[in-house]
């Protein structure tokens, strides 16, 4: 008889992506951060909504879109009360999901992601095979970062030792996508059972 121990963690951003592109009034690259504000125009019965970021140095605004040209009644009530509000958590929110910034084209600064690898499950149950580990790691916002280094963070070890077990075989990747990424290792090494 064997353990099977299955340890699932999620990326979780700490604050708002940073959006790096060519900025009007410094006429160079630059940051834009999330204001926490939005704009609303109306035009008839249609309604736009963004979020409104800003350049770092000189201030010049980004919108991203949330809503286009929709009418009001399609929007939840309550949310279209916290969009007139500028509600800060609502801004921290979009400032934070991934399918906005792909529907706007706008490219996050990957050199500015900071975030926590947070444990969601860990079980352990027996089987008929030999002990085996398996660490899953959920990717909700599709972050751009590699799986070797979303493992290293895990395990509070470095990318170059990580690679070396994964190259020994001590750590095998079962199942990537850019949603979740699964290892699996037969041989526990002690770093792993340490880490976990």
């Amino acid at each position: 008889m064997g353990r099977l121990r299955r340890t699932e963690y999620e990326i979780v951003p700490r604050e708002s992506f940073s959006v790096i592109r060519d900025c009007p009034g410094c006429n160079a690259r630059t940051h834009f951060i999330n204001t926490g504000k939005f704009r609303i125009n109306g035009n008839g019965k249609k309604l736009d909504v963004w979020l409104i970021y800003q350049c770092e140095k000189c201030r010049h605004t980004l919108n991203l879109a949330i809503w286009k040209r929709v009418k009001v009644s399609s929007i939840p009530q309550q949310e279209y009360s916290r969009f007139l509000n500028n509600d800060e958590q609502l801004a921290e929110y979009y400032g934070r999901s991934i399918r906005l910034f792909q529907k706007n084209r706008a490219e996050i600064d990957p050199g500015r992601l900071d975030c926590d690898f947070v444990k969601c499950d860990d079980t352990t149950q027996e089987t008929d095979c030999l002990d085996q580990t398996v660490i899953i790691i959920h990717n909700p916002c599709e972050l751009k970062i590699r799986p070797e280094k979303q493992l290293a963070r895990v395990l509070g070890e470095s990318v170059s030792r990580v690679r070396k077990m994964i190259l020994e075989g001590g750590l095998v990747q079962v199942n990537a996508s850019s949603r979740c990424i699964e290892f699996t290792s037969a041989r526990i090494p002690e770093l792993i059972s340490r880490s976990l």
